[in-house]
């Protein structure tokens, strides 16, 4: 086959890939400029979707360091003078009135969003402090069923301690267990046991906080939850962990 039939060829078979392109096209225009749009419309959304969430989280923020700056502010003294224009608090009952209101209106509006979350977690810490023990379960519950791991770990060793607190002990000692078997950085393993083998210790059940003091001390004799068992096991001062 010489050169110029094969050029022939070529052309031919670009001609009739090229026309059947232009075909299809023209038969499935409608399709295509459907498929064009929906496309088009699903860019525009996810967009605006990231600008809205974007915006969102700017004003979380700003909302969230508002009620972290009241729940830090500092205490009244007796009789100590208060600058002109400074914001103070007679008592942590009223500062934490005060900023669990500012969390929760940050929850309540902003909750999808990372501060939102935070907020709730916050709120939940302050309505305790307040005294506002029903209220304190209610926020924390929803932070421990929520999607950041490690805030819901810390929602639950709250609530723990609000349970213990309010004569709970086994719901308390149930939250503890889940700490322990599904540990994450905001509560690891030792903490979560360590807790267990003090409310135990409170129940007057020695032997089980000394078992749990003894495991630990033996699973990590140089960490920090290792160490503090040993202390409870053999104090420097005081009385040791006495044997039931």
């Amino acid at each position: 086959m010489d050169q110029r039939t094969k050029a022939a060829l070529k052309k031919d078979k670009f001609v009739t890939t090229t026309t059947h392109g232009v075909e299809w096209a023209r038969e499935h225009r409608q399709s295509v400029i459907a498929n064009g749009a929906i496309l088009l419309a699903v860019v525009l959304v996810a967009v605006v979707s990231a600008v809205v969430y974007n915006s969102r989280s700017e004003a979380a923020s700003v909302a969230f360091g508002a009620a972290m700056q009241a729940y830090q502010t500092p205490l009244a003294q007796s009789g100590q003078a208060v600058p002109p224009g400074m914001t103070t608090y007679s008592s942590a009952a009223e500062r934490a009135k005060t900023a669990g209101a500012l969390f929760q209106a940050v929850a309540d509006k902003y909750g999808m969003t990372p501060d939102g979350q935070n907020a709730r977690y916050f709120a939940g810490l302050t309505y305790i402090e307040a005294g506002e023990n029903q209220q304190a379960e209610e926020a924390l519950k929803k932070v421990a069923g929520g999607w950041d791991n490690n805030l819901a770990a810390l929602a639950k060793f709250a609530l723990a301690q609000l349970y213990r607190d309010t004569g709970r002990d086994p719901q308390a000692i149930d939250l503890y267990n889940k700490l322990s078997a599904k540990p994450t950085a905001t509560v690891p393993y030792g903490l979560a046991q360590l807790q267990l083998a003090d409310l135990y210790q409170s129940e007057g059940k020695t032997d089980a906080a000394r078992q749990i003091y003894a495991t630990l001390k033996d699973k990590d004799p140089k960490g920090a939850a290792g160490m503090a068992a040993a202390e409870k096991l053999n104090p420097t001062s005081g009385p040791a962990l006495p044997q039931q």
